[in-house]
Parts: structure tokens; sequence; C-alpha cells
């Protein structure tokens, strides 16, 4: 029995903030950003006392909503984000709630920007034990609300979203096939929030260090990125014999234009096959995958051979084989 991704849906918030707006926000311009990373504009979460799981309600609903699917029939859904509503409860209760999944079990998933691919394996262990039956993986991301708008480094990164995917049963040689996933602990100075956990509790003094924002040292990020997410990509190719022209579709997690083509570069699969939507949402963290699926699903058709790679703090980073289970 396999694990099959049964229907997919995406929320973005309206309110787009570009380069120029930046531009008056902080010391940065339109060709400085684009240059570098890659980013046009990122979508901004703008109303108050609406956090991450507001944005993962919205796809969620679009998801029950696209797929027939009554809220009580779902067994379980798991949330993966690293910007939870609060410390606790999970923002997966919170999501479960707001959409009526009354019969559900929710719980977080936090492995920063790999988070989604992470919850798809959780999803796949479960489904293949038989445990559960339908199953929900949502990533819910408001990066807005720990993005430092006074530094001009990381500012132009990070954009807010949500993708939600059903996760179902099958027979059929489809869905998810292979995944594998690292960690490497040294990279926690790298790449990391300072403040505001059990180390280092919320003070005056942190708040005015402003060490309640992402904290990266970028070039040792994009080195160990774009090793990483090369490695596992051809390692779980080679594992299942997939040549790049076996591959349909390469989907790198959206974090840096210049890292994405440097992956897909030296994989080898051709830059048609490449699936990027960066330019228009920035790095959704967790979400990106799920929102760029979601955006070229048209193109999707089933037996489609599909390898999605990411990277992120912890450092965590991973692939995954999946092959489409339906003609979207």
């Amino acid at each position: 029995m396999n694990a099959k991704i049964s229907g997919i849906a995406s929320y973005v918030p309206d309110d787009i903030l570009d380069n120029e707006m930046l531009s008056k926000m902080v010391d940065t311009n339109d060709e400085w950003i684009t240059t570098r990373v890659g980013i046009k504009e990122r979508r901004i979460l703008h109303e108050d006392g609406k956090g991450s799981s507001w944005l993962g309600i919205k796809a969620v609903e679009k998801l029950l909503s696209e797929t027939g699917t009554a809220p009580e029939e779902v067994d379980l859904l798991i949330c993966a984000t690293s910007n939870p509503d609060y410390r606790f409860p999970s923002t997966g209760s919170v999501i479960a709630y707001g959409t009526g999944l009354r019969n559900a079990y929710a719980y977080d998933i936090q492995a920063a920007c790999a988070g989604f691919l992470v919850t798809l394996q959780a999803a796949r262990a479960y489904i293949e034990s038989g445990l559960y039956k339908k199953i929900i993986v949502v990533a819910a991301e408001k990066m807005s609300s720990m993005t430092d708008y006074e530094d001009r480094a990381t500012c132009p990164l990070f954009g807010d979203a949500a993708g939600a995917v059903m996760i179902e049963p099958t027979d059929e040689h489809v869905g998810i096939i292979d995944g594998e996933f690292h960690i490497d602990g040294s990279g926690l100075p790298h790449l990391l929030m300072k403040a505001g956990g059990s180390v280092l509790p919320a003070s005056h003094e942190t708040v005015d260090a402003r060490e309640h924002y992402i904290y990266q040292e970028g070039r040792a990020v994009y080195k160990h990125a774009v090793r990483d997410m090369l490695s596992s990509t051809v390692s779980v190719m080679k594992r299942n014999n997939l040549t790049v022209e076996d591959v349909d579709w390469l989907v790198p997690h959206q974090a840096n234009l210049r890292i994405i083509e440097a992956v897909s570069g030296r994989t080898g699969i051709a830059e048609e096959k490449v699936l990027v939507n960066i330019q228009h949402y920035g790095n959704t963290s967790a979400a990106s995958i799920p929102l760029c699926l979601d955006e070229f699903k048209h193109r999707l058709k089933k037996g489609d051979k599909i390898m999605m790679t990411a990277f992120g703090a912890g450092f965590t980073w991973g692939a995954m084989y999946l092959i489409w289970a339906y003609d979207s």
C-alpha cells in the first residue's frame, strides 16, 4: 500500500510587498534583490490577530472543497510550521478546530524549511501502517512575524503562505515512493532565532537587541543548502534507478533562485522541468513546495515522476520521490 496525494490547495494573503515598496523601508533596491535572490515580490498577512493558523485554515478549507471531503472524514492533520500561533497549543489543533475536523487528531512538526517533506514522510508512515486513511498535511508560515524589516540582508527574502495536501492509501504504483532526511546540529549558529525560547527567554534586553527575528549567515547557508539538497536528490534518484531523463519535474524549496539554479544545474535536470515561483512569493519556508506544486498542478499528469528537495535551519534537509497520482 502506498500513500498518495489525492488533492492539493494553497493560500496567500492579498497584500503584496514588492521590491520598490521594500526599498522605501530599508536600504535596498530591485536590482540588488533580483540579482542576489531572484525575488520580485512577496505576500504579507497584515491583519491584526491573525497568525499562521489563519493561513492554514484558508488552505485546508480550499482543499476540503476541491476534494469534496467532509471535515468529519479526516482522521489526522499534521501542520508543518516554524511560526506557530503560540508556544502552545499546537497550530495544528487551531487549524483543525477552525476547519471543523472534529474527528481528527492534530499536531505540529518543526523542521524549518524542510517541514513539508518531513511531514509528508510521517503521513506516509501512518498510511502505510494502516493506522489512518485520510490525512491532511498543511504547511502554514507567517514568515513576516519573524522578519526584521530593518535588516536589508534578510527582509527581502520572506513571505507568508500556506499549502495543504490530502494523503490517502492506494494500491497503485503512485504516491510517495521514497525519501531520505538528514540533520546536522552544527548548523545552529548560522540560521536561527536567537531569543524567545527556553535558552534565552524574552526580556527587554533581547527585544532591544532585535534577537526575536531571523538571524542568517547567508554564505554558510548557501554553501550547505546547495551541497546537501544536491546530494540528497542524487541519492534518492540513484536508489530508485532514476536518470535525469526519467524525472518529469524537480520541485526545490523556494529559498533563493541562485540556490535553485545551482542545485538543478548540477543534477543535470533540464531547466524546463524545474518548477519555480519564488519571484512572486519569496521564501515561504515549509509552505514553499506545496505552494509551488499547487500553482503548477495544471501541468501535472498521473504517473509524472517528481523529485522534491528542501533545506532548512537545524541544519535539516532531504529529498523525496513522488509519482503524481491523478490528472489535475
